[in-house]
């Protein structure tokens, strides 16, 4: 018995091979067990139901495997995709999976474990159940290693926020905190206060430099000295934050860096491995390298989204999903695979 296909309505969450490599037309790909298609898509956010859509319309047999959790559901809109501005994470997924659906792809709800194989026989522990592709998409995403402060995690994706494309706008002529924690603070400040005339750095674990503060001085914006120890709400929104030596500073939302990790622990067994992105000797994120199209250096899997491009929006996961899903229709005519 195999991993059931979920409801499609219901709730959810997102080195270099050879481009040109071929494989076998998916009906020779014989399994020992388990459903056999032409192309395993890991990940059911925008990245993965875009890829999904587009091989799905090229007539090759396609599964998403989803876990139901997006590393953008706790945001309640989704802001610069063109024509969806505003739409929540929930309904854009929900008309994806309309889309992938429509054209015959199919959806297993579950986490996958680990991948195995190689190019045209790729088995997915899904549970203690297996299935197998002759190709692989990695859309699995990321999830956020936030600040360890009280009171910020229950804000997350509300008023405290981390990306002025995102949320910038909607926190507008407002008091905003910028809480320092990587050299790239200073530069999030200088962003927001495109937005508002109300900006204070919160230095917390990074001052900024002689050079940075002038910059800041110049621009207007604060600079609150001291760590941060509890971040405060009253009434269901932020309300400030607190530094160490008892001062309260009124603040309308926090802007934070959390750090991206990749979700590619399953690809261990392919030997695929995410890496740091630093800057300034300061982790960002973790990332699968890729080249061109997401491909990497296991012939037959590509990536798709936030999972090697750990800073894009949701418009970049889209595009990244249709860029994997173009290259592997071109290798699927260099294979002489035909419609069914």
């Amino acid at each position: 018995m195999h991993p059931e296909p979920f409801d499609l309505h219901q709730t959810a969450s997102e080195g270099h091979g050879d481009p040109t490599a071929s494989l076998p037309p998916a009906e020779t790909v014989r399994p020992d067990d388990g459903p056999t298609y032409d192309v395993a898509v890991i990940g059911g956010g925008t990245a993965g139901l875009s890829a999904a859509v587009a091989l799905s319309r090229f007539r090759r047999s396609v599964v998403v495997i989803d876990d139901g959790t997006p590393r953008n559901a706790p945001a309640g809109h989704i802001h610069n995709l063109l024509s969806r501005d505003g739409v929540s994470p929930e309904e854009l997924y929900r008309l994806g999976r309309d889309e992938v659906d429509g054209f015959g792809g199919e959806f297993v709800r579950g986490t996958v474990d680990a991948v195995r194989g190689e190019l045209g026989a790729f088995t997915l522990d899904v549970a203690d159940e297996r299935l197998t592709a002759g190709r692989v998409i990695v859309a699995t995403g990321g999830w956020d290693e936030l600040p360890q402060l009280p009171g910020l995690a229950e804000r997350w994706g509300k008023d405290v926020i981390h990306c002025g494309f995102c949320h910038g706008y909607e926190v507008r002529d407002q008091r905003v905190g910028v809480l320092a924690t990587s050299p790239m603070a200073a530069h999030q400040a200088m962003m927001f206060r495109l937005l508002s005339p109300h900006v204070t750095l919160l230095a917390h674990t990074t001052a900024p430099s002689a050079e940075q503060h002038e910059d800041l001085a110049r621009r207007g914006i604060a600079v609150a000295s001291g760590t941060v120890t509890e971040v405060l709400s009253e009434s269901d929104r932020l309300s400030g934050v607190v530094l160490e030596d008892g001062t309260r500073i009124e603040l309308d939302a926090l802007v934070v860096a959390p750090v991206v990790h990749a979700r590619a622990d399953f690809l261990a067994p392919l030997g695929l491995q995410p890496t740091e992105f630093a800057v300034d000797g300061h982790t960002m994120a973790t990332q699968i390298e890729t080249g061109p199209s997401g491909s990497t250096d296991v012939p037959g899997v590509r990536t798709a989204g936030n999972a090697s491009e750990p800073m894009g929006q949701v418009v970049n996961a889209a595009a990244s999903g249709l860029a994997a899903a173009s290259a592997m229709v071109g290798e699927f005519v260099l294979a002489g695979a035909s419609a069914r």
